[in-house]
């Protein structure tokens, strides 16, 4: 069997997909061991990069090519919307933050970056650029979470952020992007291939970032 685009994709984007995938930060939110501090950060950084990727979606709906895709992302970003926006106001509930780390926190540079990668897909990438994007950041994050164990932490702020990228659901949607993406690349030219890698390789190292930045 030949090699996918998005296999390609992924082994190009060692050794950081597999620093993301086996990251200490993951194992100690397995563990419910994230000190509070540490996790009320997570949280409130990973809020923003979420907005993000919601903005993201909307131009994942605006440039697909065909009706069904549209479809496909506009129920994902309705998900996110919902299920995610609640995740995040209960533990910002439970976290004790405050009101303007809600809306608008001092970014950490880490954030910053992936806000940076996220806004410039958004506002100037193809289809096939914002599908790379998306690709990364929801495969990586799918193949961290799948690792956890059967016996999830009691604390409700690490057991859910585990959850809501790893139940079934998610799992198909990953498939789903890494099907759309194999097949949207048939159509690029060794230049937008090139530049897919290099969107999927910095998306990746953006989520690595995240994870080290929060991690003693």
């Amino acid at each position: 069997m030949s090699e996918t685009f998005t296999s390609w994709l992924r082994e190009r984007s060692e050794p950081d997909w597999t620093a993301v995938v086996m990251h200490p930060f993951t194992q100690a939110l397995f563990d419910g061991l994230v000190p509070v501090d540490e996790l009320r950060s997570y949280v409130v950084q990973q809020h923003q990069v979420t907005d993000g990727v919601l903005a993201l979606l909307g131009a994942g709906v605006a440039t697909a090519d065909r009706s069904a895709s549209r479809q496909v992302l506009a129920r994902r970003a309705a998900v996110v919307a919902d299920e995610e926006s609640a995740y995040f106001r209960r533990a910002f509930d439970s976290l004790g933050v405050g009101a303007a780390d809600r809306v608008r926190p001092v970014l950490d540079e880490a954030t910053a970056d992936f806000r940076e990668l996220l806004r410039d897909t958004t506002e100037r990438g193809g289809y096939a650029e914002v599908l790379a994007v998306l690709t990364a950041a929801e495969w990586s994050a799918l193949e961290w979470a799948v690792r956890a164990p059967s016996a999830l932490p009691e604390n409700f702020v690490h057991r859910e952020w585990i959850t809501l990228h790893a139940d079934p659901d998610v799992r198909a949607w990953v498939r789903w992007l890494c099907d759309e993406l194999d097949r949207v690349s048939a159509e690029l030219d060794e230049r937008d291939r090139a530049r897919c890698l290099r969107l999927f390789q910095q998306a990746t190292r953006c989520e690595r970032d995240l994870l080290d930045a929060h991690s003693a």
